[in-house]
Parts: C-alpha cells; structure tokens; sequence
C-alpha cells in the first residue's frame, strides 16, 4: 500500500477565491513591513556588534541574580537568556549573555569580559564559559550590506532563469511569490521578536531555492498543458496543472516540515533560530507557488496566438 496524504485525481478549483488569496498575501506583506519599520528586527551580534557570552552551571539559571550581579558595572542594557534545550541534563543549566559593544569601541574588550565572568561567579563559583564571541559594529554593518545583496542577487538570477526558461509573465509571477515568502518571514521574525543573525539570512536563501523549486515543478507542468490543451481557457489549464502537481507537492512539503519539527523540538537553542525560519518558509512558499504565482501569471495573462501559423505559438516545439 502506498500512503496518499491527497487523492490521485483531483479537480479543485484553486482559482474560486483569487480574490481572497491574493489580497490575504497583500495585506500579510502590508502588515509585515509595518511591523519591519516600527517593532524592528531582533538583530543577533552578527549584525549589531558586540560580545555573546555562553554561561553553564549546576545551578537553575536566576536571570534577576545575574542582572543584579553585572549591573554594577554600567554597561547599559545587557541581554540575559536562559537557553533551554531538551538534551540538557538537570546539572546544565545554560544562559546567554548579549552585550552590545560600547560607543567608541570596536567590541567588549577583554578586561571587561573578564570582570562579568568574576561577576557571574558571585551567584555560581563554579560557572564555566563554554564561549564567548565578539564582533566589531564595522564589520556588522559590511554584514548587513552583504546579506541584503545576497537575497537581491539570488532573486535577480531567478527572475533571468525563469523569463529565459518560460515567459517574462512568469517570471514576473515567481519573483512575486519570492517576495512574498522573504517579507512574510521577516514579518514573523519581527512579531516573534525572534533573534535575526547570519543563519536566519542563510535560511532565507533555502526558503528562496525552495519555493522556486515548487513553483518551476508547476510552471513546467503548465508548459506542457499549453501544450496539450491548445483550445482549453488559460485558467482550466492553470487549476488542472496545479492539481496533477498537487501530490508531489503535498509529500514534499510535509516530509520536509517532519524532519524539521525534530529539528525544532531536539535541535537546540544554536540552530532554533534557522529551522523555524525554513519551517515557517516552506508553509509560505508552498502557499504561494499555488495561490500566488500562477494568479499573478493569468492576471498577465499568456499569449497562446502562434505568431507563425506553420510552427504555431510560444510553447510549440518546446521540449517538456
């Protein structure tokens, strides 16, 4: 027995509420870049600059007794986290310390660190520090620069590859659900105040090569309907496209969103950040390879009139 999560055949009609889909992902994408400019992005060392100090001790984190413990030595707001993580023992108890780099310097010099570890033993004199990382507010920012041309530059090469691969209409169709996904998880990390680092924008290039892995599959199944079906309206060759892919998309997205549900529940703190921005993504990019791309492709619509009436339109002599 095979196991089916949808029916071989099926005729929905993923086109009855265009409407209602497209303006949800509008008003997603609205409400998100609101939350962008005004709450912000809970940006990780990497992008602020500063120190990541990784306590460890025997005793149950007190985050107030810490906070107690370094705040007399006037370094402004610190972060105090205490790291949960199911493989963790009842002897390990871990917390994070964030301290942003000071005006003027470069990162939280040496002395300085060494003072809130002298600090910390007060409450636990058998505290360990597993690791401390810093980095320079200079070299942040050259971070943040690199990572926005990063995602813009993988979307340009997509939007090239699809208009060569197909037509300019769904390139124009993939680039909007790309859109889509990156700004509603920016959006997600920005409500959930979810820390925001170098992995999260790795993440999102993942999420970016997986939902135009979802839309192509279509797009290509549509190719060869055009083909097909000749006379057949563009938006019954659309909807029997989407449904003759439907299974394959259901199986990989859901095989996909298994594996990471472990990952989230026995991943750890270090890389929790990273899997729910793919887990969030793939449920948002395999919405919009359905709902979004191939709606902004027939709102365009494609033109089937052979521009030679011996070797017929755009999509004859294509191999599919």
């Amino acid at each position: 027995m095979r196991l089916k999560l949808v029916p071989s055949e099926t005729n929905w009609d993923f086109f009855k509420y265009v409407r209602l889909t497209l303006g949800a992902s509008a008003v997603a994408m609205v409400a998100s870049l609101v939350l962008w400019l005004s709450v912000g992005l809970n940006f990780g060392i990497d992008f602020l600059g500063g120190t990541t100090i990784r306590t460890e001790s025997a005793q149950v984190v007190d985050v107030a007794a810490y906070r107690a413990a370094v705040e007399p030595l006037g370094l402004g707001d610190i972060s105090i986290t205490e790291v949960f993580d199911p493989t963790f023992g009842p002897e390990r108890n871990v917390a994070m310390l964030r301290i942003q780099a000071q005006e003027g310097q470069e990162s939280v010099p040496p002395e300085t660190i060494l003072a809130i570890e002298e600090a910390l033993r007060t409450v636990d004199p058998e505290m360990t520090f597993p690791s401390v990382e810093s980095v320079g507010p200079k070299v942040s920012g050259e971070l943040i620069l690199t990572a926005m041309l990063a995602v813009g530059a993988s979307m340009v090469a997509i939007l090239f590859y699809i208009w060569l691969r197909f037509e300019w209409q769904f390139s124009i169709g993939a680039i909007a659900a790309l859109v889509h996904d990156v700004v509603l998880t920016i959006g997600i990390f920005s409500l959930l105040q979810i820390r925001f680092d170098l992995a999260t924008i790795a993440a999102l290039l993942t999420i970016i090569g997986y939902s135009i892995n979802d839309t192509v599959v279509i797009f290509d199944r549509l190719r060869e309907n055009l083909i097909k079906y000749k006379k057949k309206p563009l938006r019954d060759v659309m909807n029997l496209s989407v449904n003759e892919t439907l299974s394959r998309t259901v199986m990989t997205s859901g095989t996909t969103l298994l594996a990471l549900l472990a990952l989230l529940a026995l991943g750890g703190d270090v890389i929790r950040g990273f899997v729910f921005a793919i887990f969030w993504g793939i449920i948002v990019g395999t919405y919009s390879s359905v709902f979004v791309a191939k709606n902004i492709v027939l709102l365009l619509g494609v033109n089937r009139e052979p521009k030679d009436p011996e070797k017929g339109n755009q999509f004859a002599g294509i191999d599919a």
